[in-house]
């Protein structure tokens, strides 16, 4: 077993990961590294005395240099959806690197209730990267982070705008969670001492249907907004006119599919278990945004 106590941070210039390390910062946890293809990106958190390394999950052979002395480590899942199985792979990469590393614990952000599918998914990937820690030596953490909160504001500005907001959840609810809800989770468990293994669902305060947020971003920009509840492949085709790349598409109806399944609407107290404040709700997330909905009206 390894001696090694710093905290390690990949993919640390996207949104949640520059979130993970002001946590980080704030709770004076470390000594923290922090990877990322691109070093420059980082360069006001090097300033910080955060560690910036390059780790490059498409170039395997920077990855030993990159987890050298780490801990502890953070795998935030990559965005390379576009090309079948490379996120699967550069997440393969990563487990094999970590362990040959010597690292002790790896939390991985994964999703709601993942499993197998037939063909290279975004649900599936998260399935076999977790089978890939759960077949390593090495400890670990799944939290399987809700949908994000803060991914409203891509949708329900148009909902408003148009007065009707689609979706392929039925009558089923989504827990939401805000990002920095995640972000600051996320921190609390990579800076903790715990050295088994685990799973954490981390949600929201409570599942929402589509109706129910229809209802609730009508109240707030002050314009009614109606649920359409369409079929799977009709939304897909819908967000495939609407301009989203097919894999994209393909990720977000899957996920719709799965809330209508139940999946998405348990409630846990995760959040507030690990970082002691109570998760933000859809409402209060959406009245500190209301200028972007009372905009879109």
């Amino acid at each position: 077993m390894s001696d090694n106590k710093a905290l390690l941070v990949t993919g640390a210039s996207g949104q949640l990961g520059r979130q993970v390390i002001e946590a980080l910062l704030e709770a004076k946890a470390g000594p923290i590294i922090a990877t990322t293809r691109d070093p420059s990106k980082l360069a006001d958190f090097a300033a910080r005395g955060v560690d910036v390394r390059v780790g490059d999950f498409n170039d395997p052979s920077t990855l030993a240099a990159a987890f050298a002395g780490a801990g502890r480590l953070l795998l935030i899942s990559t965005d390379e959806l576009a090309t079948p199985g490379r996120r699967l792979a550069q997440h393969r990469a990563a487990v094999a690197a970590a362990e040959a590393a010597g690292v002790q614990h790896v939390v991985y952000l994964s999703a709601p209730a993942p499993y197998p599918t037939a063909e290279s998914s975004l649900i599936g990937d998260h399935y076999w990267t977790e089978q890939a820690l759960a077949a390593s030596s090495l400890g670990w953490s799944f939290l399987r982070d809700h949908l994000y909160t803060d991914l409203l504001l891509m949708s329900l500005p148009h909902a408003v705008q148009t007065g009707q907001l689609f979706s392929a959840t039925g009558q089923a609810g989504r827990n939401f969670v805000t990002r920095a809800d995640c972000a600051r989770t996320a921190a609390a468990v990579l800076a903790s001492d715990f050295g088994g293994r685990q799973i954490l669902d981390v949600t929201g305060p409570a599942p929402l249907t589509f109706n129910d947020l229809a209802t609730l971003a009508g109240e707030i920009a002050g314009k009614p907004v109606q649920h359409i509840a369409v079929p799977a492949e009709g939304l897909r085709q819908g967000l495939i006119g609407a301009g989203l790349p097919p894999f994209m598409a393909d990720a977000l109806v899957a996920f719709d599919v799965d809330a209508s399944k139940g999946y998405h609407a348990i409630t846990t107290s995760v959040v507030k278990d690990w970082t002691g404040r109570d998760p933000v709700s859809v409402r209060d997330f959406l009245e500190a945004n209301r200028a972007a909905l009372v905009t879109a009206a």
